[in-house]
């Protein structure tokens, strides 16, 4: 094995100019595999995140005629003491009561959410996102962005909503939150838990508890113990998985085209290697024969080409490897959007790194295997006659 190992090293040396040139296309493969799944992936935890990051991902919600939960501080108490906990992030009560804003021209319908700050900060990051003002107290309440900007309200105005049991309320404007997405800057005002029960008079009761969970992509599962686990009447576990097929069916499209794309890299590269050393058989076929005539066995013959096509994989596995990243890197820091920010971030998947090295290391070893079992069957009187 040594001495095959030290002929596959004289072979490469001798034609350096050729062997840089496989090494050179094994990496361009490698780097576009690697280039295009960590972009796809990139991708695809910014859609992610930009969807489903800041919002609930698991919701209890409520099946009763009034869409209320009624003891919702025990159930709260029983999710936090239950083992489920290890795969739940955060767990916020919400009470959501639809209202009018009838202190402008427009009388706009809005939702009126009411929260504990403490924890939806953990979902909807709230403090982060207070462009002016301050969290709302008792009677208060923070409005979206647009919303501000479309009624010219400011901050310390007073407004009045009706609620839909038809009451009035005076509620003072303590901030002005943009949450990045227009649609819930318009539509969603913000205030306490307390003031928005007063609001809906349902004192002591919410609609629903929002969760984020561990790993996103296990929501469904999570909602599905969680169903199991709590067993109370009215009420019902709803995920985001379930009410977003179609960002799903677009991730896993998303996938499959990257992993396509990535397959055929693959193939031509071994190919190449495969069609290049099969052509060094034939260039070093009087080499290869004098080394049998000297009584090499056909297997050493073989392994000499193994050990080509494995030096030349892992050549081309790392300079691919780093080429890929350089892509990477550079792509994010020049592909910027209107904010500054990069098009897609760059997440560094180390075991999809790892393993795109281990494929082009193994397409490489792969690839020699024929070039190699022509090199057996090469026998010293074939050469001799051939010349």
């Amino acid at each position: 094995m040594k001495f095959a190992f030290s002929v596959a090293m004289r072979f490469l040396l001798s034609s350096k100019a050729q062997t840089l040139l496989i090494i050179l296309g094994i990496s361009i493969g490698v780097s576009v595999q690697l280039f295009i799944g960590l972009l796809i992936q990139g991708l695809q935890i910014d859609l992610v995140d930009s969807t489903i990051g800041n919002s609930s991902q698991v919701t209890i919600i409520s099946t009763r005629d009034d869409r209320t939960i009624m003891d919702w501080q025990e159930l709260i108490q029983r999710l936090e003491e239950s083992a489920l906990m290890t795969d739940i992030t955060v767990v916020s009560p919400v009470l959501e009561s639809p209202v009018f804003i009838v202190s402008t021209e427009t009388s706009p319908s809005v939702i009126y959410r009411g929260l504990d700050f403490d924890r939806a900060d953990a979902i909807y990051g709230i403090k982060d996102r207070v462009l002016q003002g301050s969290l709302p107290g008792r009677n208060e309440v923070l409005i979206g962005k647009e919303l501000s900007e479309e009624l010219e309200l400011l901050i310390g105005q007073t407004i009045t909503v009706l609620s839909s049991e038809g009451r009035t309320h005076q509620l003072v404007i303590s901030g002005i939150f943009d949450l990045r997405v227009a649609g819930l800057n318009r539509s969603w005002v913000l205030g306490t838990l307390e003031t928005a029960q007063t609001i809906a008079e349902k004192e002591g009761r919410i609609s629903a508890i929002e969760m984020q969970v561990l790993e996103v992509f296990d929501a469904d599962i999570i909602a599905a113990s969680l169903a199991g686990a709590i067993e109370v009447d009215g009420i019902r576990v709803d995920n985001w998985k379930d009410q977003n097929q179609q960002l799903l069916s677009g991730l896993q499209g998303q996938s499959i085209s990257s992993l396509m794309i990535q397959v055929f890299v693959i193939i031509a590269v071994a190919l190449g290697i495969s069609s290049i050393l099969v052509i060094t058989v034939v260039q070093k076929s009087r080499q290869i024969g004098i080394l049998k005539a000297m009584g090499v066995t056909d297997r050493t013959a073989s392994l000499v080409f193994l050990f080509e096509g494995a030096l030349i994989g892992i050549g081309g596995a790392i300079v691919g490897v780093l080429l890929g990243l350089g892509l990477s890197i550079a792509f994010t820091t020049f592909a910027l959007g209107p904010d500054g920010e990069p098009v897609v971030g760059l997440y560094l998947n180390y075991g999809f790194i790892a393993l795109s090295g281990l494929i082009a290391f193994g397409a490489s070893v792969i690839a020699a295997v024929i070039p190699a079992r022509r090199s057996a069957r090469l026998t010293p009187v074939e050469v001799i006659r051939n010349g």
